[in-house]
């Protein structure tokens, strides 16, 4: 039998995505590239095993908002906030299968640059999206800082959150993305490792503490 996706070398293994039998050459090369394929998937899963970080130079320096500096204490400190963030990403993944990396690191970045605006001349200004799905994304993460202030609010009579702390937080996620997905179009290793810090199994339960410290030091 021929690989189902170019018809011409002998089919090896079975893929999920296509429902059928491809090569082993195909399954490198169109993997998470023009096919979407699900987390279980043992080759894809043996693939992020064995794959390399991506070289520095592989990344736009402005996408890594470098110009935020973001400190260990910053991170220690603030490992409930970066924790809440990461969880609202994970349940944005998880209500929609169509959601990729780049979905994510697009709606982080957008909401980066809009408080940057903010904070450096008190200007508030959505930065646009391309798509629905990061619109929802975002939408999580905004909700997610709206429940932090007010759950400080109602804890310490005021909240000590401050929009240049929530620049950092969005900035340190988004270089937490950057660094765990594959850069392919359809990769979704990023939204992997964020779902895998809240299971939803009790026989998989981790404390918060566990959850942020994985989120914090990946």
């Amino acid at each position: 039998m021929s690989c189902a996706i170019c018809e011409i070398r002998k089919e090896k293994r079975f893929c999920p995505a296509v429902h059928g039998r491809i090569c082993a050459q195909c399954c490198g090369e169109q993997r998470e590239v023009t096919l979407d394929c699900p987390s279980d998937c043992p080759y894809l899963q043996q693939a992020r095993e064995h794959e390399k970080p991506r070289p520095a130079d592989q990344f736009d320096r402005a996408s890594l908002f470098l110009q935020v500096e973001i400190t260990k204490q910053f991170t220690y400190e603030r490992e409930h906030l970066l924790m809440g963030l990461s969880y609202a990403l994970a349940k944005a993944a998880q209500a929609d299968r169509s959601l990729n990396d780049r979905d994510l690191i697009a709606a982080l970045s957008a909401m980066s640059t809009s408080y940057e605006r903010l904070v450096n001349s008190g200007l508030h200004y959505e930065q646009p999206l391309t798509s629905a799905v990061q619109h929802a994304a975002a939408a999580q993460l905004e909700e997610m800082l709206k429940q932090y202030r007010e759950a400080e609010q109602k804890q310490l009579g005021y909240s000590t959150l401050r929009d240049a702390d929530a620049l950092k937080a969005l900035v340190f996620l988004v270089r937490l993305g950057h660094g765990r997905t594959s850069g392919r179009p359809r990769s979704r290793a990023f939204i992997d490792f964020l779902i895998a810090q809240f299971p939803e199994k009790e026989s998989e339960l981790v404390t918060p503490q566990e959850a942020a410290s994985r989120i914090i030091v990946p």
